[in-house]
């Protein structure tokens, strides 16, 4: 290095002389002059894409990205580093390394980390992502079409690539206050896993005619959510004591409540072979659930994941519809679903005029042995048990 090259005015008088050049479509001047400061001082992160637009006016691709990458090394979230090196493996053809660098673009316009000379750019990159993303999941499900990834006992995999792509969300089992380990995260469950439901579907009808007359009696139902005795109450839902979300119990607390059941006798055989979550004070609820118009249960989760929530569908108007995790589901007439309550779910009913009533119960999770459902019954009657006892001693 010579003194001559390494003094400041004399660098300085280059990065001029250099963007002049550039500026004018003398790239090899340019590249000569940035090389002085390059070889002959501390170039920052400017020179190094100075370098490379003179690298890319004279063709060289290769060379550009060195430098590129010698920006990036002194400012990793340098957004027009960033984008000339997407730019430059969008030209190559490298849509993969682009588009994590286009990327990486956006995600800097994201957090408010890219200048207000760039926006236009960053808009740009943000449609260039956008592209190589259809680009890429075209290429994988083209790739997978041929491993019958359409066939409907690939439904698992699908969500996998839904998940990959980014084009849904994953959610997971977060119980409020119960969670038992290693059982599958499963937001709706496979309706062809429970036979036993076909003959619950198939009394629709009857139960359908035991709820309009239940119906006839105003106040036949209660809120759904109701103050605790003994317990303070949050509501974080706005649903405390609030109609729009009501019930009529034909089991409640894991006991039968023997005036309401005997008014839906066929309502209770249809029952009868279900395998309800058994947990004395606990379990088994069945009910019937009613929306009135324009009510929306806000998103939330169940109790515990040890569990599986039915709904038989009675009353469903248009524009009814419940959310668990990812997916969205209208409910149909007589058609049961099953889902784990444990994971995050809504529902809605956003018609104007009508009702919308579900049946709904609970079952215990499949996965779960009997001594692992009596264990677990245990588990929750001694947790209620916890302080009732009145003190012994003198």
């Amino acid at each position: 290095m010579s003194s001559t090259a390494a003094d400041p005015a004399t660098l300085q008088a280059a990065w001029r002389d250099g963007g002049l050049a550039l500026r004018e479509g003398r790239a090899a001047e340019a590249l000569a002059l940035f090389t002085r400061i390059t070889e002959g001082g501390q170039p920052n992160a400017a020179v190094w894409i100075g370098v490379a637009m003179a690298h890319k006016a004279l063709g060289d691709r290769p060379a550009e990205r060195k430098a590129l990458e010698a920006a990036l090394a002194l400012e990793p979230r340098n957004a027009r580093a960033l984008l000339m090196m997407a730019d430059s493996y969008a030209a190559d053809g490298a849509a993969k390394s682009a588009s994590s660098y286009y990327n990486a673009v956006v995600r800097l316009a994201d957090m408010g980390q890219v200048e207000p000379a760039l926006q236009a750019e960053a808009a740009r990159a943000r449609a260039m992502h956008a592209h190589y993303g259809q680009v890429y999941e075209d290429h994988l499900r083209g790739e997978l079409a041929g491993h019958g990834i359409d066939r409907p006992e690939a439904r698992r995999a699908r969500k996998a690539v839904d998940l990959l792509l980014g084009k849904t969300q994953l959610y997971l089992q977060q119980p409020m206050y119960f969670y038992y380990p290693e059982l599958p995260n499963i937001e709706w469950a496979d309706r062809a896993d429970f036979p036993w439901m076909d003959k619950v579907e198939a009394a629709t009808d009857d139960i359908r005619d035991e709820l309009l007359k239940v119906l006839e009696e105003e106040t036949a139902f209660r809120p759904y959510v109701e103050a605790v005795d003994g317990r303070p109450t949050f509501d974080n839902l706005g649903l405390l004591g609030n109609p729009a979300w009501s019930a009529f119990y034909l089991w409640k607390d894991g006991d039968v409540v023997a005036e309401n059941a005997a008014r839906c006798p066929k309502t209770m055989q249809a029952l009868a072979d279900v395998p309800l979550c058994r947990i004395p004070g606990r379990t088994p609820s069945v009910l019937f659930s009613l929306l009135r118009p324009g009510a929306h249960i806000p998103p939330h989760h169940g109790f515990m994941n040890s569990r599986y929530i039915c709904h038989l569908p009675l009353i469903v108007p248009s524009d009814c519809a419940m959310r668990v995790g990812s997916e969205t589901r209208p409910w149909t007439v007589g058609e049961a679903c099953i889902f784990d309550d444990s994971i995050e779910h809504e529902a809605w009913n956003r018609n104007p005029e009508h009702l919308r009533v579900v049946m709904i119960f609970d079952i215990w999770r499949p996965e779960l042995s009997p001594a692992e459902r009596d264990l677990i019954s245990a588990t929750l009657q001694a947790v209620d048990s916890y302080g009732d006892a009145p003190p012994t001693g003198d």
